[in-house]
């Protein structure tokens, strides 16, 4: 293989695996997918820049023998991004294991419930015709309304237990 073709291959190897590891339910895989991108978009800014030229900040030779900066600055800038949210990253795997001893994300039961609903375009929905777990948060049943516990008057939520000032459960 010509070194022209090497480049691209390992460029679309690096975002290939990236972009299956960021697929998994592991936050330590989805930082090392994150970082597998970053890498090959590094490679890829850098491909960008054309052939090999002298400093353009000298100003000793031609504009056609000078090397392009503004890749330069890009993966620059990549790397500072791509440094950020892997900390990011790396605190959430640090809190999910500090307080559940498990980094995977489980399942959530709101996304099997959204799931499990039948395809309808967003825009054919009405509210009102929504079973009243399915509608959303703003909808009127489940707005706040004040119910009197003895004295006070207390604002709740429907689709939210709070326990009353009083109630003793």
């Amino acid at each position: 293989m010509t070194p022209t073709v090497v480049f691209p291959v390992i460029i679309g190897g690096l975002y290939a695996a990236g972009v299956y590891l960021l697929l998994d339910r592991s936050l330590t895989r989805v930082l090392v997918g994150f970082l597998l991108l970053g890498n090959a978009t590094n490679l890829l800014l850098l491909s960008t820049g054309g052939y090999r030229g002298l400093a353009p900040i000298l100003g000793y030779a031609e504009p056609d023998q000078m090397s392009d900066p503004l890749p330069q600055a890009f993966i620059l800038t990549a790397i500072v991004i791509t440094f950020g949210i892997s900390a990011f990253v790396l605190a959430m795997i640090h809190r999910s294991w500090a307080l559940a001893r498990n980094e995977a994300v489980a399942n959530d039961e709101e996304d099997r419930r959204v799931a499990g609903r039948h395809d309808t375009d967003a825009d054919e929905l009405d509210p009102d015709d929504l079973a009243p777990d399915d509608r959303p948060a703003g909808h009127a049943d489940s707005l706040t309304t004040r119910r009197r516990t003895g004295a006070d008057l207390m604002e709740v939520a429907d689709d939210v237990t709070l326990p009353l000032p009083g109630d003793e459960r």
